[in-house]
């Protein structure tokens, strides 16, 4: 899907400088620097974005509906309530990485014109870094040894480096 645009961007005449005012480079920016039409890779941009992100969300909705049931049968309280914690700590990891992309996403070809590009730039960046900084301390909160290690070092506690050589297993 993501293939066309390369080609769509590349037929485009350029006539203007080549700065794109983004800490990195995307297909719309290149398109934005021509001075041609570029409806085309507007159009089939969005509508592989709907694509893509719609199948993605329609995947997960199938999966965790098949996940809840699963969970929902289970005869231990316990069981049952670890595993919606688990599901609880995945959706925010979904969260977290699909809600700067649709920001994004819709900002670059809806709302440049009404927000200051600096903001577009942060959002842009936050989209880059947010995902995999936030996975594993979504995950990392979940676990109790590496909750339990955070805490300490956080408080000063004194014994901290004897703690985290318990955890890695160098007694």
């Amino acid at each position: 899907l993501i293939i066309p645009l390369v080609f769509f961007t590349k037929q485009l005449p350029y006539c203007r400088g080549n700065l794109i005012h983004h800490t990195y480079c995307d297909q719309l920016s290149v398109a934005k620097l021509s001075c041609g039409n570029i409806k085309i890779n507007v159009v089939y941009g969005l509508m592989a974005a709907f694509l893509i992100g719609g199948f993605d969300i329609l995947c997960i909705a199938i999966s965790y509906t098949m996940i809840l049931r699963e969970v929902v049968s289970l005869s231990s309280t316990e069981a049952r309530r670890k595993a919606f914690s688990t599901c609880t700590a995945h959706i925010c990891a979904i969260v977290f990485s699909y809600s700067p992309a649709f920001f994004c996403f819709f900002f670059n070809r809806f709302g440049s014109h009404t927000v200051p590009s600096s903001c577009h730039i942060i959002v842009a960046n936050i989209y880059l870094l947010l995902p995999p900084t936030m996975n594993p301390i979504v995950y990392g909160v979940k676990t109790k040894q590496i909750r339990d290690c955070v805490l300490r070092i956080l408080s000063g506690s004194k014994n901290t480096k004897s703690y985290i050589t318990y955890l890695s297993g160098k007694r």
